[in-house]
C-alpha cells in the first residue's frame, strides 16, 4: 500500500522541516500581510503594524517611537530575515521537484494564514486526509492510493489544553479566516465554515467528547467554536511537528502521532452512521495504508497503540474490534499481519 520515497526526497524534506521550523521561531508581525505605520498621540509617536481585514483597516500596536521599538521594525525588515524565507521557498520547491507531496495552492493558501496568525503555536492540530497525506513526507513514503480531499479539518483539545504563550497575545482564527476574503462563512454555531460557491470546501473545527460535553465548545485559546467528536483525545494526544509544502512556501503543523491516527480511523469508521457510512471505506483505507507502513518497519509502535487503546474502556474496544472486523473484510493482508505482529509481541 506503500512505496518508500527517493532518499533524496527524503533529505530535502528534512531541510524543509528544519528551516520551517527555525522561520516558526523567527517570525515577526511582518511576517504577516500589511506593513508598518506610526502616529502622533498627543505629541508622541506610536508605531502599529496595520493589515486590511474583513472589517477594513486593522491595527496592531508594536510600540513608542523609542530605540528598542525602531530596532525591532528595522529588524523586521532586514535582509536575512527576507533572505531565509527566500531560502525556505526554494527548499521547498526542490522537494516537491524530488517527488515530496504538496497541498493544493487554495488549501495552502488557508493553511498558511492560519499558521502566520499563530493557531498551530496555539496547539490546534490539521487533522483528516490532509494529515494522512503530509504522513507520506513524515514517513518517506508514498501512499499506492492517497486520495485526495476538499475539505480541511482541524483539531484542539479546548480547555483541556495548556500553553505558555506569550502576555497579550492574541491567536483569533476565526479573524485569520476571515481576513483571507474567500468567502467562507460561520455555520453549525460556528464549528464550521462553509464556501457557498464551492460546496465541499469546509473548514471544520473538532475537539474530543466527554461524558459531560457534547454540545459545541467555545475554544478561547482560537476564538472558534469547537465540535467534539468521540475518540478524538486519542488524534490529541502526544501530536507531532510537520512541515507542510506549498508552492510558495513551506509551513509547520502539528499532525496526530501516525500510529494514533490509524487506530483512531477504525474508531470513526465503528462510529459512522447514515449518510457518513459512505467515507467508512476511505476511513479503513487510510488506517490499512498506516499499519501497513508500521507492521513492517515499526511492528511494536502499532502494536503498542492497539493496545493502550483497548485498555481504554469498554466503548473503546468495542469500537475498536468492529474498526479491525471491517480491517480484515477489506484488507485481509494488512489485517493478517497485524495480528501476527501482536502475537509476535507477546
Amino acid at each position: 500500500m506503500f512505496i518508500d520515497n527517493s532518499s533524496a526526497a527524503q533529505a530535502a524534506y528534512s531541510s524543509v522541516l528544519s528551516a520551517a521550523r527555525m522561520a516558526q521561531l523567527n517570525r515577526s508581525p511582518a511576517d504577516l500581510p500589511g506593513g508598518f505605520a506610526s502616529k502622533l498621540i498627543h505629541g508622541k509617536r506610536y508605531h502599529y503594524y496595520q493589515r486590511k481585514g474583513p472589517a477594513g483597516l486593522e491595527q496592531i500596536y508594536v510600540g513608542p517611537d523609542d530605540e528598542a521599538t525602531r530596532a525591532l521594525i528595522q529588524a523586521a525588515h532586514n535582509e536575512t530575515a527576507s533572505a531565509n524565507q527566500q531560502h525556505l521557498r526554494k527548499l521547498a520547491n526542490a522537494a516537491a521537484a524530488l517527488g515530496c507531496y504538496t497541498v493544493a495552492p487554495k488549501h495552502f493558501r488557508v493553511l498558511k494564514r492560519l499558521a502566520d496568525h499563530g493557531v498551530f503555536s496555539a496547539g490546534a492540530l490539521v487533522v483528516g486526509t490532509h494529515a494522512f497525506l503530509a504522513y507520506q513526507n513524515v514517513l518517506g513514503v508514498l501512499w499506492g492510493n492517497p486520495g485526495q480531499t476538499v475539505d480541511l479539518d482541524f483539531a484542539h483539545a479546548g480547555r483541556n489544553l495548556s500553553l505558555a504563550l506569550a502576555p497579550g497575545a492574541r491567536v483569533d482564527a476565526h479573524s485569520a479566516i476571515e481576513s483571507l476574503q474567500m468567502g467562507f462563512v460561520p455555520v453549525s454555531s460556528g464549528t464550521r465554515y462553509v464556501k457557498p460557491d464551492e460546496p465541499d470546501f469546509d473548514l471544520d473545527w473538532l475537539t474530543s467528547r466527554t461524558r459531560t460535553r457534547d454540545a459545541p465548545v467555545d475554544c478561547r485559546a482560537l476564538n472558534v467554536t469547537l465540535q467534539p467528536l468521540r475518540f478524538m483525545e486519542l488524534a490529541l494526544e502526544a501530536p507531532i511537528p510537520a512541515a507542510l509544502l506549498g508552492s510558495t512556501s513551506a509551513i509547520v503543523v502539528n499532525l496526530p502521532a501516525p500510529a494514533a491516527y490509524a487506530v483512531g480511523k477504525l474508531l470513526v469508521a465503528a462510529e459512522r452512521t447514515g449518510d457518513s457510512r459512505s467515507k467508512t471505506k476511505k476511513d479503513i483505507t487510510q488506517a490499512a495504508a498506516l499499519i501497513d507502513y508500521f507492521v513492517q518497519r515499526d511492528p511494536d509502535t502499532i502494536v503498542e497503540m492497539v493496545a493502550e487503546t483497548r485498555a481504554r474502556g469498554p466503548a473503546w474496544r468495542k469500537a475498536l474490534d468492529v474498526g479491525l472486523d471491517s480491517l480484515n473484510r477489506t484488507w485481509p493482508r494488512v489485517g493478517e499481519a497485524l495480528a501476527a505482529a501482536a502475537e509476535h509481541g507477546k
